[in-house]
C-alpha cells in the first residue's frame, strides 16, 4: 500500500459538487452522472473506482467540458483554483465550451490522458507534430525547442526510438506505443492536474509500473495533482492518497486510501474489495462476486441505486428513499442507510 501523505487542511485545487450529466436520447434521458461530489487536493492523487458504466469517465471529462453530444451538464459546480487564476476560484461549468479560457486550461493547466488513444489522435498528422503543436500552444516555445521537449518526453515514458516515432502516424504505432504517446502529450506542458483515465490499460505489467512510477516522480517534483480512474484496486493501493467509489453516477464512499482498504463502510466498497484475488485464497477457490449487474442509467432503480444488488438491503427503506451522506470523521464519508443514525 502507498505511504500516503498527511491529511491536508488547505483548500482543494478542484471541487466537484452535485454534478449531474444527462444524455438526451430519442429513447429518453440517460442520467450518466447523478449528484457526484469529490475534491482534489494539491499534490495528492484521487483514485476514482467502480465498475464499467458507473460514470467515472463522464464525470471527469466534464471537468474539461468534454462531454460528447447529446450529453450536457445540467446541474452542479466544478470549481478550479490554481494556475493562471492565481488561486482565485473559477467555475468551469460557467465557461464557454470552445472559449479561449477553457482552451487555455485544457492541456495547459488540466490535462487528460484518454482511455482510447487511437480516437484521441488525428490520423492525418504525425504524433510528433501533434505533440509539438500542443507544446507551442501552452508553453510558447520555438518549434525546435518544442521538438526537443517532445523527444525528451517520449524517452521518459519509455517510447522506443523516439526520434523515429515522432515522424509516424497514430495508425503506425502499436496500442502500447499510442498509449505512451498520449501520456507524454498530457504531461509535457507541466499541468497542475492530470486526469488519467485508465492510462495503463494497453500496457504490459512492467511498463505499467514504469508509468505509475513516472507519475509519482513528477508529482513529487512539481506538486501536481492526479485524478486516477481505474477498476484495478491494486493500482489504487499503489498510487492513490484518497479514493472515491462511484456507483451508477454517484460517489457512494470517499476516504483516504488506508481507510478504504482497512475500514470500508459501504456494501458496494466491501463487495469490490472481496472480489480481489489474494495470496491467502485456496487453490481453485472461487472468488466472491457482486450479484446481478449494474442497472442501465436510463432505467435507474428507485431509492438507493445499489439496493438491487446489496447484501444488506433493508426492505421498505433502501428501495423507497435515497440515502444521504454521512460523515464518519477523518475525511471519511458514506452514502448508506446503515450509517445515517451514526452522524
Amino acid at each position: 500500500m502507498k505511504e500516503t501523505k498527511n491529511i491536508v487542511t488547505d483548500h482543494p485545487i478542484l471541487s466537484v459538487k452535485d454534478l449531474r450529466v444527462h444524455f438526451f436520447m430519442d429513447e429518453g434521458t440517460v442520467k450518466a452522472v447523478e449528484g457526484a461530489s469529490f475534491d482534489v487536493y494539491p499534490g495528492r492523487t484521487l483514485g476514482i473506482v467502480g465498475e464499467s458504466g458507473c460514470g467515472k469517465s463522464v464525470a471527469t471529462r466534464s471537468i474539461l467540458l468534454l462531454v460528447d453530444s447529446p450529453g450536457k451538464i445540467v446541474e452542479g459546480n466544478i470549481t478550479y483554483r490554481g494556475g493562471q487564476t492565481n488561486g482565485q476560484e473559477t467555475d468551469l461549468t460557467s465557461l464557454k465550451i470552445s472559449g479561449s479560457e477553457i482552451r487555455s486550461i485544457r492541456g495547459g493547466e488540466i490535462s487528460l490522458i484518454f482511455q482510447e488513444p487511437m480516437t484521441s489522435f488525428s490520423p492525418v498528422h504525425s504524433v510528433g507534430n501533434q505533440m509539438i503543436e500542443s507544446i507551442r500552444l501552452h508553453k510558447k516555445l520555438s518549434r525546435s525547442d518544442s521538438k526537443d521537449l517532445a523527444i525528451d518526453w517520449f524517452q521518459r515514458v519509455g517510447m522506443p526510438n523516439p526520434e523515429q516515432r515522432m515522424t509516424q502516424y497514430p495508425w503506425q504505432l502499436s496500442g502500447g506505443q499510442r498509449q505512451r504517446a498520449m501520456i507524454a502529450m498530457a504531461l509535457c506542458c507541466d499541468p497542475k492536474i492530470v486526469i488519467a483515465d485508465e492510462p495503463t490499460t494497453a500496457l504490459d505489467v512492467t511498463t505499467q509500473a514504469q508509468i505509475l512510477d513516472l507519475l509519482k516522480e513528477l508529482q513529487e517534483q512539481n506538486g501536481m495533482s492526479i485524478i486516477f480512474i481505474t477498476h484495478d484496486l491494486g493500482v489504487i493501493a499503489d498510487i492513490a492518497d484518497d479514493v472515491a467509489v462511484m456507483y451508477l453516477g454517484d460517489v457512494v464512499e470517499s476516504a483516504p486510501v488506508d481507510e478504504i482498504f482497512h475500514s470500508p463502510k459501504h456494501p458496494y466498497t466491501n463487495a469490490l474489495l472481496s472480489s480481489i484475488p489474494s495470496v491467502f485464497n485456496r487453490n481453485r477457490e472461487r472468488l466472491p462476486t457482486i450479484s446481478g449487474a449494474i442497472p442501465h442509467p436510463h432505467n435507474r432503480p428507485s431509492g438507493c441505486t445499489f439496493h438491487t444488488r446489496c447484501p444488506s438491503f433493508i426492505d421498505g427503506v433502501c428501495n423507497v428513499s435515497l440515502p444521504t451522506k454521512s460523515e464518519l470523521g477523518d475525511n471519511h464519508s458514506v452514502t448508506c442507510f446503515l450509517y445515517e443514525d451514526k452522524k
